[in-house]
């Protein structure tokens, strides 16, 4: 018996990298895999069907259940044709995880709009379309389902060299926020994950030797278990996953300055001194070395 038997699940993105791992680790514990990947390059450009068809033909080797999809997670009517697809083929669907992304890396001042556009595109669009066509399906089913979306320490924290991917991926999670309120009574759960992991996709961004360490299939496990029934409860939540360490970031608040004086208003002058005051207490930003490496 497998965590995710009779389930059936859409991966974008699975090709190649966590994709992959995410749609091999989904079939071996019972669900039915679409496998979507428009099968380009790290920066977008280019496609083809190999690598969809390569992760079927390993998840049927292995006894599992799995359909190639080489739409665009760009376009409505290819999101809607994966959702489809995996009605027609596999009877319902259970889960999406939205995985599929690109890179186009340069310091803002040379940040074309050449390198924005697309990258917004692919993230925060390519994952409004499947989302919107799974969420729609699931809600009619009417017996839940699962969603997770990835956005990355990029967009939670901040990276240099990335703000076109980083400001996707804060959409990501603002949008998984928003639609996690709402998808409650529809017991659809939804969930981000901001993942660390070498891929073909980040390889330059790690040490030498850390392939084995930060391994993609290392990061699938947590989300295996959120798509299944066990995890109907968690929803809204931010995980950074990181080799073998699993982490909450979660929203915090520090209160500056309050006034109960209704009819009161601060001065810049005074409202500059109580944020002066409190510098000293803020909260440390998350340390992004700590959470990945």
């Amino acid at each position: 018996m497998g965590l995710l038997d009779g389930k059936v699940a859409i991966v974008t993105g699975a090709g190649g990298g966590l994709g992959r791992a995410h749609a091999l680790l989904l079939a071996s514990e019972g669900a039915a895999v679409v496998v979507n990947d428009l099968g380009g390059s790290v920066d977008g450009s280019g496609e083809g069907s190999r690598v969809a068809d390569q992760v079927v033909a390993e998840i049927e080797a292995a006894g599992g259940r799995g359909l190639a999809n080489f739409g665009s997670v760009t376009n409505a009517e290819d999101a809607q044709a994966m959702v489809d697809a995996a009605v027609e083929t596999f009877g319902r669907l259970d889960i999406l995880i939205n995985n599929a992304g690109i890179l186009r890396d340069k310091s803002f001042k040379k940040m074309s709009e050449d390198l924005w556009d697309p990258v917004v595109e692919v993230h925060l669009k390519g994952t409004y379309h499947p989302t919107r066509a799974a969420y729609n399906k699931m809600v009619e089913q009417g017996e839940g389902g699962r969603i997770i979306m990835t956005s990355s320490t990029s967009g939670l924290i901040g990276n240099f060299g990335q703000t076109n991917y980083g400001a996707a991926k804060a959409g990501i999670a603002g949008f998984m926020r928003c639609l996690a309120i709402e998808a409650k009574k529809a017991s659809v759960t939804v969930n981000v994950l901001a993942p660390n992991a070498y891929s073909r996709m980040t390889a330059s961004l790690f040490p030498e030797g850390s392939e084995a360490k930060y391994a993609p299939e290392k990061v699938s496990p947590a989300i295996a278990w959120l798509c299944s029934d066990e995890a109907a409860n968690i929803t809204g939540k931010q995980f950074v996953i990181s080799g073998n360490r699993v982490s909450l970031l979660y929203p915090a608040a520090y209160r500056i300055a309050d006034n109960d004086d209704a009819d009161a208003v601060w001065t810049p002058d005074e409202i500059g001194q109580k944020i002066q005051q409190s510098l000293k207490d803020w909260p440390e930003a998350a340390n992004v070395p700590e959470l990945i490496f």
